[in-house]
């Protein structure tokens, strides 16, 4: 049949569109679906208890974002809390996969020992860093012991957001570290003996062979890592009690979201646009990675 479309591939279509018309389900009701309604949202003011009610306000909800205090501030905290985790929860995991590569004793039991902290519910990590930051706290006792000064690093605003930094790396650099390490494997070892016979030490074959042959999974790495931080929230409301404090130096932009659009039940549609002007940046930073990063094909 010389007609553009015959009868038998509309029906060939029509099968495999009936075939995944679950998983378009899905992405509609779950997934766009949501989106969308959320945009919706940013462009109204909206009660969604009690008698529910949309009022159309235009640009007026994204023009506030710029004007809250409260949203730079959780904006700028987030922004540090970004640029210091994701290169020091990046570094980290290439430490430790090279050392479980090098051949060392022991190797598999402290694979199980890395990765741990990786199979601990956020909640409960977060609920025992908080025990051992106490100020009669394990950290403390140990500072003590070494003669260093002690912290309040629940309740002093100038250190409360880096106490999170410092339990989110520890966590979070195991996963990571696993992706690197099979990466590792891959790289062939005549490169490493080639090396050495031109006489090239452990430093110089990490830097001219290991950290080149790593650049796909480091650009996957920094963009999950960048992702992952920007959307920071249940350690900082388990840390804070929800308030973002002390002093709001925990706030991050999604526990303002979610204050706004759960606690202030009249300010839903601020609150998704919040949320959207936070996709955008995510957006925003993954496409200029991408862009900084010379090679962008993922193992």
């Amino acid at each position: 049949m010389n007609r553009k479309y015959s009868k038998r591939s509309l029906q060939e279509a029509g099968q495999g569109y009936f075939f995944m018309s679950p998983t378009i389900f899905v992405l509609l009701i779950f997934i766009l679906g949501p989106i969308f309604y959320a945009i919706f949202l940013s462009f109204n003011n909206v009660r969604l208890l009690g008698e529910t009610s949309f009022d159309f306000v235009g640009l007026a909800n994204y023009e506030r974002v710029f004007d809250d205090r409260r949203a730079g501030i959780a904006l700028w905290n987030t922004f540090k809390y970004v640029i210091i985790v994701v290169p020091c929860q990046t570094i980290l995991a290439i430490v430790l996969a090279a050392t479980l590569n090098a051949g060392m004793k022991g190797e598999k039991f402290f694979r199980i020992i890395y990765f741990l902290p990786t199979l601990t519910s956020s909640a409960v990590l977060t609920l025992i860093f908080m025990w051992m930051y106490n100020r009669e706290g394990l950290v403390n006792f140990g500072l003590e012991k070494i003669g260093l000064p002690t912290y309040d690093f629940i309740g002093d605003p100038n250190v409360a957001l880096t106490a999170i930094m410092i339990m989110n790396i520890w966590a979070t650099a195991p996963f990571f570290m696993v992706i690197y390490l099979a990466a590792l494997q891959d790289i062939p070892d005549s490169l490493y003996e080639a090396a050495e016979l031109d006489g090239a030490g452990p430093i110089r074959k990490f830097w001219s062979i290991t950290v080149p042959h790593l650049k796909p999974i480091t650009s996957f790495v920094v963009i999950m890592s960048v992702i992952g931080t920007f959307q920071l929230f249940d350690q900082s409301y388990i840390f804070s009690g929800g308030s973002g404090g002390p002093d709001n130096s925990t706030l991050t932009v999604v526990l303002l979201i979610y204050q706004y659009a759960f606690k202030s039940m009249d300010t839903m549609g601020y609150a998704a646009a919040i949320a959207f002007v936070l996709a955008i940046v995510i957006l925003v930073s993954t496409l200029i990675q991408r862009k900084l990063s010379k090679e962008e094909n993922l193992y």
